[in-house]
């Protein structure tokens, strides 16, 4: 047959007629959420696919349920004479399980019901109706609004305009068969392969009109409908069509091989109903991935926004479930626990506040009519967001249409952007545009049909009838009775106003679209560099693509300016990004995808013109320079007409039937319509021949079936959990299909968590993780908290599905509520003491990153889940939590987490108040000697310090609560001396995060005491995180700490020459290491050069090598003496002259060493000669002084009554080698924390 094999190429594949079936008879629509206290003519009724044609296209199977659960979402409608009863304009689209779409294209009209048993069963209903309902004698035209999302699932015309106040008295009277004339609503369909928005809505229209005219059509309707189906082919790429409707030729483009695809919905539009603001907070949101909630009262505003918004994601695609209109049966959808893009029709009067939705956490809500959006919280803007905004509204002003001045307004709890005046249409001082604008502005939003589309085609269309407007009105004169008049109403160049302003959208459009996709042009100019092409071939790339990387992330992120790295960061673990790069690799083996092609072409295109400039790298805003010759594309091919279909031309049809009615849509022959025309025309040839080159395509890889079926198998998978989630069934609603796809969610879900943790745990384990072959090589901060807020947002899906009753915006932190009220806190009682975070949704966050870095998270969550009583009477049997295998195995993929350390909530809440336990150790054998001076301590982190606090005596422990500090890196410990017993001596203090369980050590084994070790009444500790299982070591009875990790002299083991000069090189080596990172990556520096085989540890061993410290009957000398001594020598020869002949460097340099050893030495600080030591090195490091110094120690006479012969110090050739290497640290800008110089003025 002739219909499957045209499909491919033909225009439309079906015309649908959606109706009520007279034979059935009234049949309510329980799907819809029945309401029996509203009058019957306000109840929702089932309708009818009472016509399609032709019967089946093998290409796109008719889906029957699904076109007409689509074509009329809210069933059918019913309307008396005293109702308002103008067409309805709207679209749609069904997604395929295989991703590719089809759209629909309705025109609603109200028909006559002609059949007596459905007007008498309708007075039969509202006899009842007012039997049971006696005070609702005069219904009301609008029924009560509840909160239960059932009962937005009431009838269509609760969202259409209210009647006028002349009819309103007879509609409230009710419907009586006798004296009141029934209609009801019937859907006039084209199913078509691409979105020809405005192509079918004038074909439509036409054929409407053809039925309200006083006099027959030309032809019969047939013909018009055979010629769409079978005698209009698609436009080819980068040509015009001309086809012919009842009345008007009809035109429609398509855009070039090298252009951006199809896209006939009016992005204008899309702008007018938001505002700029708010569409580029929506597409952030679309781009990372977010659940997309659309309401509005318009199913055509739906439509236009949802399609708008995929339309700007060039180059990448929408992965997930996509229902732009989601009928009022399918609500339950809503429950889905993956991301979604939905539209939810509203009633008229319905307060958002009551709109209880399953899951709020990590949804974008989208008011259409208000004009407004509530973003999740944790929400990242887009890269160069006020001149992108600006470079929109520019474009935007040149067409015309303007932002109303006024700040949009922000909401904090539920961070909600309003744009109150939204975008209109510029006056330019015609009367005609303000008439346009009203009517842009009306309550449906520009879905205008009947007279007020024809007044708004006619005033576009010739500016001198515009008088005429409020003369219409007066008279009632019908506005098509003056196209005469108007000549057809043709604008520049012969068009019809109508064309005038499809030429301007579509330019309008392309010039929108070309401003988005030249910000991804620029931001990905470079992806390819990084894209990780590893498999031998597309088979081997398939079977292990689970276990590949394919995209360098960290490097990528590490060549991106700054300011674009907290989007990207997310934007990057997308589906639709895995997707693209997925595209990208294929491409080697299989032909590329459109879009990857159209996008790879642009890059190309920047490099030949910027020859790779570096500006493609900078943060530098680059604005589109393709916006006027995109536009002028558009406009050649609707000027110079490119093809013309053939016309429509009397069929062989039967006499008698159909006969033209006024106002009734006749019943079609099938027979005609059911097939195409002979192969007589040139298409069809040329359709044959693509036809035949398909077929042996087919032939010559029927042998690569099992090969294929494989390939396909692995796909799926490979497409991640999304694509085969990402477009529930709308046509079967049955039990066991609904079972089946709550089943998919949850296998889908578990997939995800070992994903997400998997991913978590290699990026952490970094290089280790390398060398055992999973991919990437280093993390950073950023992308490590990228990482962590994905886990809360699929958390908090897990939650949400199945629950039984929604309470507050954060399921997980309800849950937790309800388990702490039943048994104990698990954590809760921090994160509720914190005022910094206001809403439940940040409250489960902060809980999840507490609970990570506590290595908590998955006994938690089993200890929450193991009270089944209460998780039963919170979710449904379906849901995630209450699947035992399933939720165990996410138990496990959480525990893993538990290898690695997280500071995912010290790093993130960083103003807010935390306990700090802290407790000074002493030396065990002396631990009953306590000391009568007045200890004190302060506590330095990342983040601040504690400053000094004084100790209760003899106690040695204490509570303290602090501003965070971060990473814990030094206490400063000191006392007074005074009393009788003022020399103490500590093993090491521990300080404890109460909050997050962090415990630091922090060694000492050193006296602080006068006339006692170096004499020290104060030291600055280094500490380190302490592991868990050494908890116990906090109690009195702490053992040692091992010999090396004690720093008292005596118990020392002394290192060789080699092990010294090694560690000096390892301690250098490690400082370099640190600032080669990136600045989110790094550790503490302070550890690098204090720490136990820092770089002060390592030249304190150089300086002791051959030194004679131990004197017989005198006390022990140290280094710090030496220095003096040496400092002393060379003040002395200063002043003596002796210097006068020292080059003008070596003298500053002399200077410069004195100078600060004086600081050192007069700071009020009691630090100890080991102190000071430390304080010259750090100092010296930080100023690059040290290869400076090291000369000047050297050549002073003093080092031979001090050093041995023997000594490092002496040998010139090692103090050469330690000099170039000190010098080494030159490069970087070494930064001191303030407990380690307080005090000391230079």
């Amino acid at each position: 047959m002739l219909t499957a094999f045209w499909a491919p190429c033909r225009f439309a594949h079906y015309f649908v007629i959606c109706g009520i079936d007279t034979e059935t008879g009234l049949e309510p629509d329980e799907l819809a959420g029945e309401n029996f206290e509203q009058s019957p003519l306000k109840r929702t009724f089932k309708s009818k696919v009472l016509a399609h044609y032709p019967e089946n296209v093998e290409w796109n199977p008719f889906d029957r349920d699904a076109v007409n659960m689509l074509c009329m979402p809210k069933g059918l409608s019913f309307r008396t004479q005293a109702d308002a009863r103008e067409p309805q304009f709207h679209s749609f689209l069904i997604t395929r399980e295989d991703g590719s779409r089809t759209y629909g294209f309705v025109h609603t009209f109200y028909e006559e019901v002609t059949s007596s048993q459905i007007c008498s069963a309708m007075q039969t209903l509202y006899q009842m109706h007012q039997a049971e309902n006696p005070s609702s004698a005069a219904p009301s035209s609008t029924s009560s609004s509840s909160s239960s999302m059932d009962s937005l699932a009431s009838s269509l015309d609760e969202a259409d305009p209210v009647p006028s106040s002349s009819c309103r008295s007879v509609a409230c009277s009710g419907y009586d068969a006798s004296r009141d004339t029934l209609y009801v609503s019937k859907a006039l369909c084209l199913i078509t392969p691409m979105p020809f928005m405005h192509a079918c809505r004038r074909f439509l229209s036409q054929l409407h009109r053809a039925i309200t005219a006083p006099s027959p059509p030309p032809l019969p309707l047939e013909s018009y409908i055979h010629n769409i189906l079978y005698e209009v082919p698609l436009p080819p790429p980068g040509r015009s069509l001309k086809f012919h409707g009842v009345y008007e030729p009809i035109v429609c483009q398509r855009p070039g091989p090298g252009e951006l695809p199809v896209a006939d919905f009016p992005l204008g539009q899309t702008f007018t109903l938001l505002g700029v603001e708010n569409l580029v907070q929506l597409f952030t949101c679309t781009l990372l991935e977010m659940q997309i909630l659309l309401y509005s009262q318009d199913y055509q505003q739906l439509m236009t926004v949802a399609e708008g918004i995929t339309t700007l994601l060039f180059p990448f695609q929408w992965q997930h479930v996509y229902v732009p209109i989601l009928p009022a049966s399918l609500l339950h959808f809503l429950d889905a626990p993956v991301p979604y893009l939905m539209g939810l029709q509203s009633k008229e009067g319905t307060d958002r506040s009551k709109l209880e939705l399953p899951q709020e956490a990590n949804l974008c809500f989208v008011d259409i009519d208000n004009h407004c959006i509530e973003l999740p919280e944790d929400f990242p803007q887009f890269p160069n967001k006020p001149e992108f905004i600006q470079e929109l509204n520019e474009v935007l002003l040149r067409f015309g249409i303007y932002p109303v001045e006024g700040t949009p307004l922000t909401s904090t709890p539920a961070f909600t952007t309003t744009n109150t005046g939204s975008i209109s249409t510029r006056k330019h001082g015609l009367k005609s545009q303000q008439a346009l604008r009203e009517l842009e502005d009306d309550g449906r939003n520009g879905n205008l049909e009947g007279e007020q589309l024809a007044m708004l085609e006619l005033l576009q269309g010739n500016a001198t009838l515009e008088k005429l407007q409020a003369l219409t009105k007066r008279t009632g004169v019908h506005v098509e009775a003056l196209r005469g008049i108007g000549g057809g109403g043709e604008g520049l160049g012969g068009r019809t106003g109508f064309e005038e302003e499809e030429l301007r959208n579509a330019k309008l459009n392309v010039q929108l679209r070309e401003v988005f996709a030249c910000r991804f042009t620029t931001m990905f100019a470079d992806y390819e560099a990084f894209v990780i092409q590893s498999a031998p071939d597309l088979e081997s790339w398939l079977t292990n693509r689970e276990q590949m990387h394919n995209f360098d992330k960290a490097s990528f992120l590490s060549d991106q300016p700054e300011p674009y790295l907290p989007f990207l960061s997310h934007f990057i673990e997308t589906q639709m990004f895995a997707t693209f790069i997925d595209n990208k690799i294929m491409s080697q083996w299989e032909e590329k995808e459109p879009l990857l092609r159209v996008f790879d072409g642009r890059i190309d295109k920047a490099r030949l013109y910027n020859v790779r400039a570096p500006n493609l790298r900078s943060s530098n805003y680059q604005k589109c320079t393709i916006l006027k010759e995109s536009a002028q594309a558009i406009e050649q091919r609707l000027m110079k007409i490119d093809h013309t279909a053939i016309h429509p031309h009397l069929l062989d049809m039967k006499i008698g039937q159909g006969k033209y009615v006024q106002g009734f849509f006749p019943k079609l022959q099938s027979d005609v319509l059911s097939v195409g025309p002979t192969n007589s025309n040139r298409w069809s040839n040329r359709t044959a021949t693509a036809q035949r080159r398909k077929d042996r395509h087919r032939q010559r890889t029927e042998h690569l079936t099992l090969d294929n079926d494989l390939k396909e198998k692995y796909m799926q998978e490979a497409r991640s959990l999304g694509k085969n989630l990402r477009q529930p069934k709308l046509s079967d609603l049955s039990p066991a299909v609904i079972a089946q796809t709550n089943w998919k969610f949850v296998e889908g879900l578990l997939k995800e968590c070992r994903m997400k943790t998997k991913r978590m745990l290699v990026e952490k384990m970094g290089r280790e993780a390398v060398e055992l072959g999973h991919g990437e090589a280093n993390i950073t901060g950023l992308e490590e908290n990228t990482l962590i807020a994905s886990l809360c947002d699929l958390l908090e899906r897990i939650w949400s599905h199945g629950l039984q009753v929604k309470q507050g915006k954060s399921a997980l932190w309800s849950h937790l509520m309800h388990y702490q009220a039943r048994e104990e806190k698990l954590e809760q009682q921090h994160i509720q003491s914190m005022g910094e975070i206001k809403t439940d949704v940040g409250r489960a966050r902060a809980w999840i990153r507490l609970s990570l870095e506590k290595k908590l998270l998955s006994q938690h969550l089993k200890r929450l889940l193991s009270h089944t009583a209460l998780t039963k009477k919170l979710y449904k049997r379906y849901a995630f939590l209450r699947c035992e295998d399933e939720k165990e195995q996410f138990l496990f993929h959480l525990l893993s987490l538990n290898t690695v350390d997280y500071f995912c909530f010290t790093s993130v809440f960083t103003t807010i108040m935390i306990p700090y336990h802290a407790v000074i150790i002493p030396i065990k054998k002396l631990s009953n000697a306590m000391t009568t001076s007045n200890p004190w301590v302060c506590v330095s982190g990342e983040l601040g310090d504690s400053g000094v606090m004084q100790i209760p005596k003899n106690v040695l422990e204490m509570t303290f609560d602090c501003h965070n500090l971060g990473k814990l890196t030094t206490v400063q410990l000191g006392h007074d001396n005074s009393g009788l017993l003022a020399k103490w001596l500590v093993d090491c203090v521990m300080v404890r995060n109460e909050i997050t369980g962090h415990t630091y050590k922090f060694p000492c084994g050193r006296w602080l005491g006068k006339g006692v070790d170096d004499g020290s009444l104060e030291r600055v500790l280094i500490g380190e995180l302490a592991l868990p299982s050494a908890e116990e070591d906090c109690g009195r009875g702490c053992r040692t700490p091992d010999m090396q990790r004690s720093p008292g002299q005596t118990r020392r083991v002394k290192p060789t020459s080699g092990q010294i000069q090694d560690a000096i090189g390892e301690a250098v080596n490690n400082i370099c290491k640190h600032f080669h990172k990136p600045e989110k990556e790094r550790g503490s520096l302070t550890i690098l050069l204090c720490g136990e085989v820092g770089l002060v540890w390592a030249l304190e061993q150089f300086f002791n090598n051959g030194f004679k410290s131990a004197r017989l009957f005198q006390k022990t000398v140290f280094v710090w003496d030496f220095v003096e001594k040496a400092v002393a020598y060379m003040e002395s020869a200063d002043q003596m002259g002796d210097m006068q002949e020292t080059t003008e460097p070596l003298g500053l340099t002399c200077v410069s060493l004195c100078r600060y050893v004086s600081a050192i030495n007069s700071t009020s600080r009691n630090i100890g000669k080991d102190g000071k030591f430390q304080l010259l090195v750090c100092l010296g490091a930080r100023d690059h002084l040290l290869p400076q110094w090291l000369p000047l120690l050297v050549e002073c006479p003093v080092i031979q009554r001090m050093y041995e012969e023997s000594a490092l110090l002496r040998d010139r050739t090692t103090v050469n080698a330690l000099i170039a290497v000190l010098q080494t640290l030159d490069d970087f800008p070494i930064t001191l924390e303030a407990s380690l110089i307080k005090g000391i003025d230079l």
